[in-house]
């Protein structure tokens, strides 16, 4: 999994798709419109601004919740 991360999110979307088939699952995948595409991710934004948590700051909530 932690491979996968650092795939680009199309390749990740691909793999996900193929695993969904495997398992007979691929009627729940959603499938994006192209407008839906050309909208910009949330996450992709707040991670242009450097808005996103540290791994130490994700530790230091996990810590923090008992998780």
């Amino acid at each position: 999994m932690a491979k996968a991360r650092d795939l680009s999110p199309a390749l990740q979307d691909e793999i996900a798709r193929h695993m969904l088939a495997f398992v007979g699952d691929e009627g729940s995948v959603y499938r994006f419109t192209p407008e839906e595409e050309a909208e910009p991710d949330e996450s992709r934004v707040a991670e242009a601004r450097g808005a996103c948590a540290t791994d130490a700051e994700i530790r230091a909530l996990r810590a923090k919740l008992g998780l």
